[in-house]
């Protein structure tokens, strides 16, 4: 999943979660978000796999809870199987970090700039801007993003009926090009682009309204001195995180759903799946609470990954500011 623009709250004065690109020193931004952004993906990765694999795989399994899915895996895959795709998602993801966190904040910095005479709040300002660097650092890596995770989410769910077994990554990609040429690299590239727009405004506009009730709640005002300390800043975005995770997962599970058949199944009778096919095939086996397969496991998945990923941000621009 790709990280979205940073939500500033400068009502609050908290400069720490307005630093801009200028100030970062780049090398360190991206060794460290490398470093600390692989660590946050190793955390998440078993619940990933849970998850993908519910949502592929019909038969006894989709009648099983994630926690049964992943004692399952664990039983007669051990530790290997809860991490498959990870190595390949860790090495191959180091360069999308790269073009995913540049096109991140130069795209919220040129908004920046173009908005400063603009008769506008602060705070609005910086929320179109980052709006803006979030849809865009969205587009931008969909296009490195898509074939990773469709050859990650093929070794996620090996063996498993309608699957095609391949031996590594690069098997992964002989395979589906022999079948259905680059294309196939793309397999959900259109319904991943345009849910993800939607996905982020959705996030962010739960992430904002939360952090803004906590704060409230925590008795901090506009008109206030008082200033929050780290830990209480930490504290309220993590919060926020959870609670914006948590809410999309409800939203966006059906479309997530979807894509994961689409980009891994092979089993549709023709070599180039459509969403509609894939969408018809789904209602077929299962009905509507189809599309909230692998539900439990996504909801955990979005709310662990909301939290860590704002407190991981935060703290990868905090140790990137150039030395005085």
């Amino acid at each position: 999943m790709a990280i979205e623009a940073k939500a500033a709250t400068p009502e609050l004065g908290l400069s720490e979660t307005n630093i801009k690109w200028e100030r970062l020193d780049k090398t360190r931004f991206h060794v460290i978000g490398a470093v600390l952004l692989t660590a946050q993906a190793a955390s998440l990765h078993p619940i990933a796999v849970v998850k993908t694999r519910v949502q592929v795989v019909g038969g006894g399994l989709v009648q099983m809870h994630g926690f049964s899915v992943f004692k399952n895996i664990l039983k007669y895959d051990g530790i290997r199987g809860i991490f498959r795709g990870f190595g390949t998602s860790a090495i191959g993801s180091l360069p999308g970090r790269v073009l995913l966190l540049s096109s991140l904040e130069v795209s919220k910095e040129m908004v920046l700039k173009n908005t400063e005479d603009l008769e506008m709040p602060e705070a609005s300002r910086i929320a179109v801007a980052n709006g803006v660097a979030g849809m865009v650092s969205n587009l931008v890596s969909c296009f490195y993003y898509v074939p990773l995770d469709v050859i990650c989410q093929r070794l996620m769910v090996q063996g498993l009926p309608g699957t095609t077994q391949c031996n590594g990554p690069y098997d992964v990609i002989r395979k589906v090009h022999k079948v259905e040429g680059f294309r196939g690299l793309y397999r959900g590239f259109g319904i991943t682009a345009v849910s993800q727009s939607p996905a982020s405004a959705l996030w962010w506009g739960v992430y904002g309204g939360a952090q803004h009730v906590i704060w409230r709640s925590l008795g901090f005002r506009n008109d206030s001195e008082k200033r929050p300390s780290h830990m209480e800043m930490v504290t309220v975005q993590a919060t926020a995180g959870t609670v914006a995770g948590a809410c999309s997962s409800v939203i966006t599970t059906p479309i997530d759903t979807i894509k994961t058949r689409l980009q891994v199944m092979d089993n549709y009778g023709d070599r180039r799946p459509s969403v509609l096919k894939t969408t018809k095939r789904l209602l077929a086996e299962d009905g509507w609470k189809g599309f909230y397969r692998g539900f439990g496991p996504r909801f955990l998945n979005m709310s662990l990954w909301g939290t860590s990923m704002i407190v991981t941000y935060e703290l990868i621009k905090r140790l990137s500011v150039k030395q005085d």
